[in-house]
């Protein structure tokens, strides 16, 4: 079922062709986008759109050997059901769970991340009040076990990682914080009794130390065994929405040692140990940050202080209208990373997306970038979908980049050849899974826009895949011709330098 995007024309910024440096140092860009999106889902959910209740049952007459198959292209959820089948390639369904069923309120979903312990997953799934947590199993079904509310007003954006036994959960909610929850509390839960924990007794800490306790999202080094919060607001505090560095040592008792303020509001980031071939940098602990209009890449050994750290490089790229997240190629070489950005399709304002944009046309670009030096990275090419949509969140797993791009749902790439074809003309597409079917009929696929689908993903070693959606719920999906634990060269199709 097709219904009309809300998300077009909503950026009121000062006149001009593009968005100019002061308005993105302001913050009137992100502001614009959340006041758009939050627009566009109200509507959404007032016009009934994100009514749970039609997909909930699902699977009430399947039992646990049940797989919806990927055949001829579609996966056939419910049997004559237009709105619940599926595009697909090389992808099927194995479970799915309304936010409704995950205990949300009618909320909507978000980010999300996954735990394993001995053998057990779990996924954490962002909604607008709070996490749910459930386990998948080893059938690819989703057993709700309860939920972590939210410590604020409910608000849509909670983003979600695990450091360690621990999750880490921030929220643009003001006063919400960020919430330190000790995971092993899930491994003793009985799912015919989930578990709606307490946020004063049952979190293992809460870190206080944002200065109105929002932040827009948060990262971790597992290695060095740190968080970290970005986005956090107002842009004219001290460390400038830039890197707030959490310690961990004692989880109940986190605190900041500094902050890197010195290219200011940082949308999202990846931190990890430098073991790429720049020999200056090898060993220093390094965020690549996702800046809005550049990719800013930082040297955060030293994270005491309030100008902790410093910018090696910030680089700006053809196209650049939001710069968005992206994910190192390789976390053990580190010699090229990807970037998604996510107002380049030109779709939500064609009048403010740089003309330049090699998504004007409202088919999303993967960036390619050249790191082998930090100091001078390189924007070698692109890679172009095929399905117009909006990207959004990206991770990369030996070698295949697993995207969340919006109504266009769960896109897999092979991007293996990058190395030696930084260009990109390497790169293909193996696989699929389109979470909303009422675009698909439409030129090019689908739309550019931010109205349905999926905000967010995360694939476990042993294959599994869940897919958070804004307003469905949670999908179960495996690539099938997957073997074994992991991907890349257990993927059994051609991979490219497998």
């Amino acid at each position: 079922m097709k219904f009309a995007s809300v998300a077009a024309a909503i950026l009121p910024l000062a006149s001009g062709a593009m968005f100019a440096k002061e308005e993105y140092e302001s913050g009137a860009v992100m502001a614009a986008m959340m006041e758009a999106k939050e627009s566009a889902w109200a509507y959404h959910k007032e016009a009934g759109h994100y009514d749970n209740k039609k997909w909930n049952g699902f699977d009430k007459k399947r039992s646990d050997k049940d797989v919806i198959k990927c055949k001829n292209g579609k996966a056939e959820a419910v049997k004559g059901d237009p709105d619940q089948t599926y595009k697909c390639k090389n992808i099927d369904m194995y479970d799915f769970k309304t936010h409704e069923e995950l205990g949300s309120n009618g909320g909507e979903g978000s980010g999300s991340w996954g735990w394993s312990h001995r053998g057990r997953e779990f996924i954490a799934i962002g909604q607008t009040d709070g996490a749910a947590f459930a386990e998948v199993t080893n059938k690819g079904k989703l057993v709700y076990l309860g939920r972590l509310p939210a410590q604020a007003s409910p608000v849509i954006w909670r983003e979600i990682k695990v450091n360690g036994d621990y999750l880490i959960v921030g929220s643009e909610g003001v006063g919400h914080n960020v919430q330190i929850f000790d995971l092993k509390k899930l491994l003793k839960v009985n799912p015919k009794k989930p578990v709606t924990f307490d946020t004063s007794k049952d979190l293992a800490g809460l870190f206080t130390g944002l200065p109105i306790g929002r932040s827009h999202n948060v990262v971790v080094n597992e290695e060095k065994n740190y968080a970290v919060a970005v986005g956090a607001q107002p842009r004219n505090s001290s460390c400038a929405s830039g890197l707030i560095f959490i310690n961990m040592d004692d989880p109940s008792k986190p605190f900041s040692p500094g902050c890197s303020p010195q290219d200011g509001y940082i949308h999202d980031a990846q931190c990890i140990v430098y073991r790429g071939p720049d020999k200056k940098y090898y060993g220093r602990d390094i965020c690549y940050g996702y800046n809005e209009d550049t990719l800013t890449i930082y040297d955060v050994t030293n994270k005491n202080g309030p100008n902790a750290g410093s910018v090696i490089s910030r680089t700006p790229y053809k196209g650049a209208s939001y710069t968005h997240q992206g994910w190192v190629l390789d976390p053990m070489w580190q010699t090229h990373l990807l970037l998604d950005d996510e107002l380049d399709e030109g779709e939500i304002d064609p009048n403010r997306t740089d003309p330049n944009s090699p998504a004007i046309d409202g088919f999303p670009v993967t960036y390619i970038f050249d790191i082998t030096k930090l100091e001078k990275p390189v924007n070698t090419g692109f890679y172009k979908s095929a399905v117009r949509s909006v990207d959004h969140n990206q991770f990369v797993y030996n070698g295949l980049a697993f995207q969340s791009n919006y109504q266009a749902g769960l896109r897999v790439l092979d991007v293996s050849s990058i190395p030696k074809q930084p260009s990109g003309k390497g790169v293909t597409e193996i696989a699929y899974f389109d979470v909303y079917p009422g675009d698909d009929d439409l030129p090019g696929g689908g739309e550019a826009v931010w109205d349905f689908g999926t905000w967010s993903h995360y694939s476990f070693p042993s294959g599994w895949v869940v897919i958070n959606t804004i307003d469905r719920g949670a999908f179960v999906v495996r690539l099938n011709k997957f073997k074994g634990r992991g991907y890349g060269k257990r993927w059994v199709g051609k991979i490219s330098g497998s």
